[in-house]
């Protein structure tokens, strides 16, 4: 999993690199270093505010210190702006039903796919609801999907009414020992208030079918848009109560550092990293591994 995890915050890594090494030249510590530290900070997306942590703990551990006396102080930083691992709230209750949502092109059903692979390995009954009926071919990715994951798909025709095939799905599920129900919801724009509401709705939906429900809602956000993500974060916020970040597409991109941005800004846990196009390519986050993925 570290060796993923490494490749893929390798953009990241290589763009943090060269400064890192500016600044831990050796010698007295060299003003014009550091703020070239703080711009590739900022272009990997880490936040104003956590890269003027960074910055400021670079400037203590400097006066006297060894170049891996300032690495070290960076870790530290960095670590201490992550929560330890958080497994989700997997509770006793079942079905356990998780809500899947963000913007169009995140990679949420695919997603969708790699989580019930990594139910179905973990020795969970899975069912996978295809709640994205209007975006077109949206149910055959999902159904490609499932099929590689080994896990069953409740489905409707296209353009059929989202709630509706969530209150089919769950309806079905309550009769049948169902650990897992993993409800792939349609894309929208953070921006879009008819489509934002239409989430409050499903998620009253579920409620009434399985208590509690959804146990889980996690929102997609593709690393590639870097700070636009905790734009997006921040809007989604508003309409569901989000439990957790799946950051996909990290292996694309040098903006690896919106993981932390996301969290510090919204307090939201990072539930895995996405770091390629496989099954299994999908990884529980891990802070630790994901601290030494980015200073190396």
């Amino acid at each position: 999993m570290f060796s993923k995890l490494a490749r893929g915050l390798a953009r990241t890594r290589e763009n943090l690199a060269a400064s890192i090494r500016g600044v831990l030249g050796g010698g007295a510590l060299d003003e014009a270093s550091v703020e070239d530290l703080e711009a590739t900070l900022l272009a990997a997306d880490l936040g104003p505010t956590l890269t003027d942590e960074l910055i400021e703990a670079v400037r203590k551990s400097a006066r006297g210190s060894d170049g891996e006396e300032i690495r070290e102080s960076m870790r530290r930083t960095l670590r201490e702006a992550l929560p330890d691992v958080d497994a989700g709230s997997a509770g006793e209750r079942r079905p356990r039903v998780v809500f899947v949502v963000g913007v169009n092109g995140g990679g949420k059903t695919t997603t969708v796919g790699k989580l019930a692979a990594l139910e179905r390995a973990a020795g969970r009954r899975v069912v996978v609801v295809a709640a994205d009926t209007f975006r077109a071919a949206a149910i055959d990715q999902l159904e490609r999907w499932t099929e590689r994951a080994g896990v069953e798909l409740i489905k409707q025709k296209e353009g059929s009414d989202p709630a509706a095939v969530v209150f089919d799905a769950l309806q079905s599920v309550r009769k049948r020992e169902v650990d897992t129900v993993l409800v792939d919801t349609a894309g929208r724009l953070h921006t879009k208030v008819n489509l934002m509401a239409e989430l409050s709705k499903l998620a009253r939906v579920a409620s009434r079918e399985v208590p509690g429900a959804p146990h889980e809602v996690l929102l997609i956000v593709d690393a590639t848009t870097g700070q636009n993500g905790l734009t997006q974060a921040e809007e989604f916020t508003r309409a569901a109560e989000l439990t957790g970040v799946v950051l996909t597409k990290l292996d694309g991109t040098a903006k690896g550092g919106v993981a932390l941005a996301i969290h510090r800004a919204l307090g939201l846990p990072i539930r895995y990293v996405g770091v390629g196009e496989g099954t299994d390519d999908l990884l529980p986050f891990d802070p630790d591994a994901f601290v030494e993925g980015l200073l190396g």
